[in-house]
């Protein structure tokens, strides 16, 4: 497992926890609005594993859990070893961050119970993944995961960041028709701060009208659901 950075406290990555966010590096995505560009490249400095455990073992029983992000997690071999090492130090709700690309592991993960909560990212309507990410290969293994997800009876959501001229009301509808039913979809509006691609630091979120439109559309669809 390489680590790229550790984010000490977070009450917003896990849902009602007060978390550490531990990012991995490496992702075989090439999302051009990625506010993580050095974890994609593996141009940051990896961080220590002894260090990120010990910083650990000092805050059980003051971090409620353990959030882990990327990159993307699951590309890392190893990654059941590393959430069993977590667990052992006690903490027990592990949440994964994930782009879906590697459902056997999803699906290894939930069947040995070794997290609590999955946040899937969907970045477009399946027909268009190679358009955003940059992912040229079947994207089968995308709706298996939103299905295993689905089916876990586990806490879980699904989430789509929005950019206008890129990723638009179209593809949001075209998303939930994929993902209806689901316990949770969230909307996230995108904020330039880094990015992959240096040219969508100009790009904005879609319109808040447009996001009306979205919330009239799909709202009743799901359980929860936001715009962030």
């Amino acid at each position: 497992m390489i680590i790229g950075a550790l984010q000490k406290t977070s009450l917003i990555d896990y849902p009602g926890e007060v978390c550490a966010v531990v990012f991995t590096v490496g992702c075989n995505f090439r999302c051009p609005y990625c506010h993580n560009p050095e974890l994609v490249t593996g141009s940051i400095k990896s961080m220590d594993r002894n260090c990120l455990f010990d910083f650990l073992k000092r805050r059980v029983g003051k971090l409620s859990a353990v959030s882990i992000t990327g990159g993307e997690p699951t590309l890392h071999s190893d990654l059941a070893d590393f959430i069993k090492e977590i667990r052992l130090l006690g903490y027990e709700r592990i949440k994964l961050d994930t782009n879906g690309t590697n459902p056997k592991i999803l699906e290894e993960l939930i069947q040995e119970r070794l997290v609590t909560y999955i946040a899937m990212d969907i970045k477009a309507p399946l027909d268009r993944y190679g358009v955003v990410t940059g992912y040229e290969h079947d994207t089968e293994c995308i709706a298996k995961s939103i299905d295993i997800i689905k089916n876990s009876h586990m806490d879980y959501e699904f989430r789509t960041t929005v950019i206008d001229g890129f990723v638009g009301k179209e593809d949001v509808l075209s998303i939930a028709d994929l993902i209806k039913g689901a316990k949770a979809y969230y909307i996230q509006r995108f904020i330039p701060s880094k990015t992959l691609n240096e040219s969508f630091l100009s790009k904005r979120s879609i319109s808040d009208e447009k996001l009306d439109e979205i919330r009239q559309k799909i709202g009743k669809m799901f359980d929860i659901f936001e715009v962030r």
